[in-house]
């Protein structure tokens, strides 16, 4: 993983850098993405994101090897469109518990991904790099 980089944020304007300073270090998504940190699922099932939300979405490292887990599982035959539009129809569907105005938790069932087949499941919207609303996708520990 490449260490946090100091630098000008896109999205800091000139009133919160004169009360708070420059930032000391700024790690964006695209570069959590690049890492491999999160997973743009945007990009590898850009349909099937569309169809349940405007906004980019991408989830965690964590997440995915849950999702990956159950699309090579030979003997359930998943394909990535179809786990990912359960996830994310589930995540509309029924939410268990509102977190707030941006934050919901969910449960899927996802067969495939090892013993276990219902998953909990947070959904978060927030700025991006360019302060444009995303969408990220993690297990209810994670941030």
């Amino acid at each position: 993983m490449r260490p946090p980089q100091t630098r000008k944020t896109p999205m800091a304007d000139s009133s919160l850098t004169e009360f708070f300073g420059e930032p000391i270090s700024v790690y964006t998504r695209a570069q959590a993405i690049e890492d491999g940190v999160l997973v743009d699922l945007s990009a590898l099932a850009p349909d099937v994101c569309a169809q349940h939300y405007k906004h980019p979405v991408a989830c965690t490292a964590t997440v995915w090897a849950v999702i990956d887990a159950a699309v090579k599982h030979p003997r359930w035959m998943n394909d990535l469109n179809g786990v990912v539009h359960d996830v994310l129809s589930m995540s509309r569907a029924r939410p268990l518990q509102r977190m707030g105005p941006s934050q919901v938790l969910f449960e899927a069932i996802i067969r495939g991904a090892g013993r276990q087949s219902v998953f909990t499941f947070k959904l978060a919207c927030g700025p991006g790099d360019d302060a444009s609303p995303v969408m990220t996708l993690m297990l209810p520990e994670e941030d």
